[in-house]
């Protein structure tokens, strides 16, 4: 008993002074308050420093620790590439067990800094749990573009010759920066400003509701590199028409302060030729149409972006954002129609010229908080936002008759229309997530939009030398809506955390609308109030790091834009009005996916089957009236099916080409027999792009995009196929400060659109070709190292 006595005495003597001869040392690495993730801290024990005994790296707050080190001297460094080597001597023993070291500050490294910006490289596609990220920066065949032509060449997006952008056959939600906008209008953004372009296909729960097929997120240029940078590109081209466009960014950082300041501007000239011809079964008097027209088109882009960084501590984070926007278009059109009878007799024929005048402003402004806490898994974030938009739209009308030789007959008839619109976004946003077991964290937010928008639409008739207000077809119409919503999203793994077996996600969103439009004269009145609940569900199963199965479910929404709202018919062409329908409902979708991911040495392939169902399905239907016009206009059909699959492949045979090649392909069948028999489609779609990229020597890329859209189901019949080709070349000049781009957009000038629509009242055809062929050169140059890549970056990149 003695003997066992004195051995417990012995061990638990050994535990005690083992304990009391280790220490404790904790720390946190800064950039000028800025915390520094991915850092490297070693400790050697002296007098060999070189001999290093412990290691780790910061977390995304900064912070490290190293528990149970002996008592006794040390070094203690610290290094990260662009920074300067941080040491100091660390003394640990019975006094001073536990060393705590607050804000250690790394300066950066000017000339390492430059060496990492020059060959640091970018991925084209990133994979995330709910979609992909593509960065911008590899796409050069875009320059002097605009944010839709990015999307042209993103893939699994499919956008036709007029601009329309859709993921698996329906619209999405567009956001820049995470927030709505009034700069939903991609031809708004120029390209040079975006630095990514986010693709959630299978949006969780705290993402709006009202996102059907998906949502694209836009996210704009900004630099946080301590000192000053800038950057500036001229670029130049020729279509049938020429083009322009310039961009400066310029960045400064210092202590706890970050500004930028950026500007872009496109100029374009462009031209169109549409030709169309409808037959009309039941009208013999205007049985057969034909129309040939030709516009020429100047836009004017400008856009100016300030941010405003300060970072109060290591935890506390404030920002502000500015955007102005003016753009301006200048649209002149002639279209002749020319009208028969059944007997193929002539009955009229009119010259119509409109010259349209755009002007549209946009002002933006954000402002953003960031929590962080010692816990990386817990933070809070908070945003307002407001978006205002001011537009203004005029249009001289002219029209003469024509006699079958196409000579004027009689007076021309002049006629006036205005459009202008006042809007505004705001948005309300605070997200907060926290761990709630040891391997769950639970994120939850609110997020409030409010939308007013005035429209005045008012079209006069010239009588004598005045111009007459037609009241029947002049009116002010106004929109206001409120959105609340509440989510709380479950993330949770099985396993081990760095290689877990099972990740899941878990998520219910509710959102309380209430809106309501009228016209001025009471003509349009409506109110909607409603609750609806949005749950998701995402499962992930990991065969191996490198490889995993997905199935995610979601219920969506698609409520009616204002566009699609709007009661005011568009007269520019007579005999082809069109309007919104504010009679619409919102359109409720269950959408159900199942995908497959892996990654080998030199290839990645995800692929993924999608299914989709929606009631009250809005599509834009035609309707003919009795004076031989077929009226344009979106309504709810009964419902809407889609299957498909979806791969994007990515491979990197050698070290000098690599590719990425997407395909969609989906059955879509329309049902809207509660319209009209004639509402029923059931057909296959499919679109793909491959993009090709070449290392044809140093400092020189060469990239080529390939895009193909098949024809796409309508309700009464399907829009022509698409197909083209893109080329891109850049080269870096002396040292990289400099660059070289050309681009040639439509190499074989094969792009048009088109739609046919086949019913038991008309038939119709209608294709229209732009001058999508163009040749623009860019120069670029920059300083100071830090800013190096972001104005023209766009270098290939390592997908692996």
């Amino acid at each position: 008993m003695k003997k066992t006595i004195i051995l417990l005495y012995l061990i638990t003597f050994s535990i005690i002074s083992f304990a009391q001869s280790t220490g404790k040392i904790i720390g946190n690495v800064t950039d000028n308050q800025q915390a520094i993730e991915f850092a490297n801290v070693t400790l050697a024990k002296l007098p060999d420093s070189t001999k290093i005994l412990y290691f780790t790296s910061t977390d995304s707050l900064g912070n490290f620790s190293f528990d149970k080190i002996n008592f006794g001297s040390y070094t203690l460094q610290i290094s990260l590439i662009g920074y300067q080597y941080f040491t100091q001597k660390i003394v640990l023993n019975e006094e001073n067990n536990t060393i705590i070291l607050n804000n250690l500050k790394l300066k950066s490294d000017a000339k390492l800094l430059s060496e990492v910006v020059v060959t640091s490289q970018k991925k084209l596609i990133e994979k995330t749990s709910e979609g992909f990220i593509v960065n911008a920066a590899a796409n050069i065949t875009q320059l002097g573009g605009t944010a839709t032509d990015l999307l042209k060449s993103t893939p699994t997006v499919a956008v036709d010759a007029d601009g329309a952008i859709t993921l698996r056959g329906k619209t999405p939600l567009i956001l820049v920066n995470g927030r709505n906008s009034n700069l939903t209008n991609a031809d708004q953004i120029p390209a040079s400003s975006i630095e990514s372009i986010e693709i959630i296909n299978s949006a969780s729960a705290k993402y709006d509701a009202n996102a059907e097929s998906g949502i694209i997120n836009i996210r704009l240029k900004k630099n946080t590199q301590n000192g000053t940078n800038g950057a500036i590109a001229l670029g130049a081209g020729l279509g049938s028409r020429s083009r322009v466009n310039s961009s400066v960014l310029l960045n400064h950082k210092v202590g706890k302060w970050n500004i930028g300041l950026g500007y872009d501007n496109r100029f374009a000239g462009r031209t169109k030729h549409i030709t169309g011809n409808r037959t009309n079964y039941n009208l013999p008097n205007t049985y057969q149409i034909n129309q040939d027209r030709n516009d020429e088109r100047v836009e004017r882009l400008q856009n100016l972006k300030f941010n405003l960084d300060f970072a109060a501590n290591s935890k506390n984070n404030f920002s502000i954002e500015a955007i102005g926007n003016i753009e301006g278009q200048d649209n002149l059109e002639d279209l002749k129609s020319l009208i028969y009878t059944q007997n193929n007799s002539f009955n009229s024929g009119n010259d119509r010229y409109s010259a349209e005048y755009r002007r549209a402003k946009v002002a933006e402004f954000a402002l953003n908080y960031t929590r962080k806490f010692i816990n990386p898994q817990k933070s809070l974030s908070a945003n307002i936002n407001t978006s205002i938009e001011n537009g203004r739209e005029n249009t001289d009308i002219s029209t003469q008759n024509l006699n079958e030789n196409l000579s004027n007959v009689g007076e021309t008839f002049f006629q006036k229309t205005h459009n202008y619109e006042n809007g505004n976004i705001s948005n309300a946003m605070l997200d907060y997530v926290f761990p709630i077991t040891k391997k769950g964290i639970l994120e939850t937010g609110y997020k409030g939009i409010f939308r007013s928008i005035k429209t005045d639409y008012e079209s006069s008739n010239k009588v004598g030398n005045d111009y007459v207000i037609n009241s029947a077809s002049s009116n002010i119409f106004n929109f206001n809506e409120n959105v609340h919503a509440l989510y709380a999203l479950y993330h949770a793994y099985l396993g081990e955390k760095n290689n877990p077996k099972w990740k899941y996600e878990l998520g219910i969103r509710a959102e309380k609308v209430n809106n309501s439009g009228e016209t001025q004269n009471n003509s349009t009145h409506f109110t909607n109030d409603y609750l609806k609940l949005f749950p998701t569900a995402n499962f992930s199963y990991f065969t191996s790091p490198d490889e995993f199965w997905k199935i995610s479910y979601g219920k969506r929404i698609n409520r009616p834009r204002l566009g699609q709202l709007n009661p005011f018919v568009d007269i520019t062409d007579a005999l082809n009005p069109h309007s919104g329908n504010p009679n619409l409902k919102p359109e409720i979708i269950q959408a159900l996916e199942v995908g497959y991911n892996k990654e080998w040495e030199n290839t990645t392939l995800s692929s993924n089957v999608f299914y989709r169902y929606s009631k009250n399905t809005i599509r834009n239907y035609f309707q003919q009236q009795t004076n031989g016009t077929v009226l344009n206009l979106p309504i709810n059909i009964g419902s809407a099916n889609s299957f498909g699959l979806e791969n994007i492949f990515t491979a990197k045979p050698n070290n000098f080409y690599d590719l990425n090649a997407s395909i969609t392909l989906f059955q879509q069948k329309l049902n809207g027999s509660n319209i009209s028999s004639d509402a029923v489609q059931n057909a296959f779609n499919w679109y793909g792009k491959i993009i090709n990229n070449f290392v044809i020597s140093k400092g020189g890329k060469l990239q080529i995009i390939g895009n193909y859209n098949s024809a796409a189901t309508t309700p009464q019949g399907k829009l022509i196929a698409l197909y083209n080709i893109d080329l891109g070349f850049q080269q870096k000049l002396g040292k990289g400060n400099a660059r070289l781009g050309l681009v040639v957009v439509d190499i074989f000038n094969t792009l048009k659109s088109g739609a046919k629509n086949f019913t038991s009242d008309f038939v119709s055809n209608r294709t229209q070709k732009a001058d999508t062929r163009a040749v623009m050169l860019t120069f670029a140059y920059t300083f100071r190292s830090a800013f190096k890549e972001k104005l023209l970056e766009n270098k290939f990149s390592k997908e692996f």
